[in-house]
């Protein structure tokens, strides 16, 4: 039942996320034509920002698989989203290759950068892995800005000008580009709730909460950490791929620990190892971000921090987190209530 529940809300939420941008179109005056081809107006600046949530909630899946779920916290979970942003950059710039052959490489790149993540796996644990993994998306950022790598990577201005796919150019089928990002993370999300519900899964999640019982129950660890490493990095990956084909520029700065930063905060937000909550803190991340500095522009910043702190004091475990914490409480004090209300009525001639 509970599986059904859950596919339940997941449905209604993809179909209102189907319906949305022609709802706001028949809200702003704007005819479904015009809609549908592209026509600038309230729908389609919409549609943009939610890409941008659903790139940002792909990015954080992956971050809470390996945090959340796995137990491996990581500072340089940010090299995995900018080496796909830029692999995919690249193949489509310089190298030429059509977009199936360019996710394909984006996808090994995923893989390797995995592989190479997991050479420290055996050796160092907790905050050292960490740190291991900061240094390792320091070198990148350093490296993706040299002036070796100007002509292919564009030193510390970013990759620019990429070509759009003709199916998939954000200024002119933004529509297409948003239902294709919809369907992947709606795809990522699913395919997260399964893994996690799988044996490997949970013996991920047995390694969070204690290595060595699950060592001693004779699983060799390394191997189910490699695994959840690679699914990581590849979503990852495909995450920094589709940010690559949306945004005009693919900066340096999505590598730097600043933005797996982003990713931690919204995992925060929504609740660290639900999974559902990488989805509920990128909206409300984003939204925030939006919201507040159009209305207070510079002093955004400091509103947002507050923000974070309030829901870090009355949401300690996210918004999903709490609510699957608190639910069953809430649920007998409102029915108290009820009761209370009820028995208190007038009762009717």
């Amino acid at each position: 039942m509970k599986i059904l529940r859950d596919h339940a809300i997941l449905g209604a939420v993809a179909v209102f996320l189907i319906a949305f941008p022609f709802l706001i179109a028949l809200l702003d005056g704007q005819s479904i034509g015009a809609m549908l081809a592209g026509q600038s107006g309230n729908s389609k600046f919409y549609q943009g920002l939610l890409i941008e949530i659903f790139i940002l909630a792909i990015f954080a899946i992956s971050y809470d698989l390996l945090f959340g779920i796995t137990g491996l916290l990581s500072f340089g979970h940010a090299m995995f989203f900018s080496v796909g942003a830029y692999t995919a950059g690249i193949a489509l710039k310089s190298l030429k290759l059509p977009l199936p052959e360019t996710l394909v490489l984006v996808v090994f790149a995923g893989v390797a950068q995995a592989l190479l993540f997991s050479i420290v796996l055996p050796r160092v644990k907790g905050i050292t892995f960490a740190l291991v993994t900061l240094g390792f998306a320091s070198v990148f950022h350093i490296v993706i800005m040299s002036h070796e790598l100007n002509d292919w990577a564009g030193g510390d201005v970013g990759l620019q000008n990429i070509p759009k796919p003709a199916l998939l150019d954000p200024a002119n089928q933004r529509l297409t580009f948003y239902f294709v990002a919809l369907a992947l993370m709606l795809l990522v999300y699913l395919f997260y709730r399964r893994f996690v519900d799988s044996p490997t899964g949970r013996v991920c999640s047995a390694i969070r909460e204690n290595e060595h019982r699950a060592q001693m129950l004779g699983f060799n660890t390394f191997y189910f950490k490699l695994a959840a490493l690679i699914v990581s990095g590849i979503t990852a990956a495909l995450g920094g791929a589709l940010h690559a084909l949306y945004q005009p520029i693919v900066s340096p700065t999505s590598a730097s620990l600043g933005y797996t930063v982003n990713a931690l905060l919204i995992i925060l937000i929504g609740g660290v190892g639900t999974l559902s909550g990488a989805l509920v803190g990128a909206a409300a991340f984003r939204l925030l971000q939006f919201y507040l500095d159009k209305l207070f522009g510079e002093s955004s910043s400091f509103i947002l921090g507050v923000v974070y702190v309030a829901l870090v004091l009355f949401l300690p475990y996210g918004i999903i987190g709490t609510w699957r914490a608190k639910k069953l409480e809430w649920r007998a004090a409102w029915q108290a209530r009820w009761r209370a209300w009820s028995a208190a009525r007038p009762r009717g001639k």
